[in-house]
Parts: structure tokens; sequence; C-alpha cells
């Protein structure tokens, strides 16, 4: 069992802290991102061929991937440490279903979801504990279940600590944590980096992955 509280609420706090200012700053966040709007439809075409059944975006902070998720035809709900996150969430999307909670222990059952979206969620994650939460997102993925996950790439070298606006997070060599992933019993589907645009510091690194088991 993963001894995550001081983390989990120094994050939950930060996100608190900023929700309302974070959330207006995201709220056009693929304005101009064909790419990514192109990973998230490709992750959504994924699941929908591989059968109906509810999709779940942690770390879903004020709701607008989980709501353009929706826009692309998934059945989809949202979870967040931040309780703030999520009421702005609720408000934002009154249609949506959005829960307080913590990736690494999910109040679901075994094999529950169709997919799963970590997008920039798990940065926050220290290194070492990352393979608990893969294995915490298989347990929940329904055998052929499709895994997404969106983060800084440190092009080599190992996980790398960065000065996030909000509170500590990672970056990550794109084959570390492909390989953790199969560890963790995902096979990759597809990757894709992009280059920073301007404004940013950093690639980003997008991981499509499917449930072996």
């Amino acid at each position: 069992m993963i001894d995550s509280s001081s983390y989990l609420r120094a994050t939950a706090d930060a996100y608190d802290a900023v929700a309302v200012r974070y959330a207006e700053f995201v709220r056009a966040e693929f304005d101009g991102l064909p790419l990514d709007r192109a990973v998230l439809a490709a992750f959504a075409e994924y699941v929908r061929a591989a059968g109906a059944g509810p999709v779940a975006e942690l770390g879903c902070g004020p709701g607008r991937v989980t709501a353009h998720l929706r826009d692309l035809g998934l059945d989809v709900f949202g979870v967040d440490l931040s309780p703030v996150m999520i009421e702005l969430a609720r408000e934002a999307y009154p249609d949506l279903r959005f829960e307080v909670g913590s990736m690494h222990a999910l109040d679901l059952a075994d094999e529950r979801l169709r997919g799963i979206v970590s997008w920039y969620s798990i940065i926050h994650v220290p290194p070492r504990d990352v393979p608990s939460y893969l294995a915490e997102f298989r347990r929940v993925m329904a055998p052929g279940g499709h895994l997404l996950l969106a983060f800084f790439e440190s092009e080599g070298g190992p996980p790398a600590a960065f000065d996030h606006k909000v509170t500590t997070a990672h970056r990550w060599p794109i084959d570390d944590l492909a390989g953790l992933a199969g560890e963790a019993g995902f096979v990759e589907v597809g990757r894709m980096l992009r280059e920073p645009r301007e404004g940013e510091r950093f690639r980003r690194g997008h991981l499509l992955m499917r449930n072996g088991g």
C-alpha cells in the first residue's frame, strides 16, 4: 500500500488554491492544438470500437477534457483530488458526473472501465509510485480497454522534477513510461511527441495503450 497521504494532500490543496484561475486558463486549451485533439479522437475511436462502457478521466480538473470526450461520443465521468476543481466541473458541465477521489485507490470494481485518460495528471505522482498507479489503472480496466497518458517529456535520462506552476511535477522519458505501462500489463498501441509551441517549455508526450489482459 502506498503511503501517499502527504503528497495527495499537498496536490489537492495546491489545486484548490488556484482552481478558479486554472479553470479560466485552460478553458480554451485545445484551440490551435490539432495534434492534441487528434490523440483524444483516436483514443475515443479505439474505445468505441472495442465496445460500449464507461470511461474515466483521472485528474479531471475543471472538466474540460471530460466534456471533450463526451462530445466525442464516450460515456465518461471525471475524478479529481481537488474538491474545488470538482465543484467547478459540476457547475460548468451539470450533465456530467464528477467525483472527488484519488487515482491510486479508485472506488471502482475490477474490470469496470472501457477506458482511462490521465491528461497531465500522472506528472504529479512521485516516480517511485507510478508503477502502483498503473497497476490500479489496470485493475479497473476491462480486457481490451484503452489507456491514454499525456505528460511532459524529458528527452532521455531519469524522470526529472521541474518547477510546475501549481505543485511538484516530473517530466518522463517516453520509453521509460511506456516500459512501466508494459510491465503493468498494457500493450502499446501508439505514441505521439509534440514539440512545444510558443510559450511552452517542454515537449508533450502521449501514449495510447491497450489492456492486454
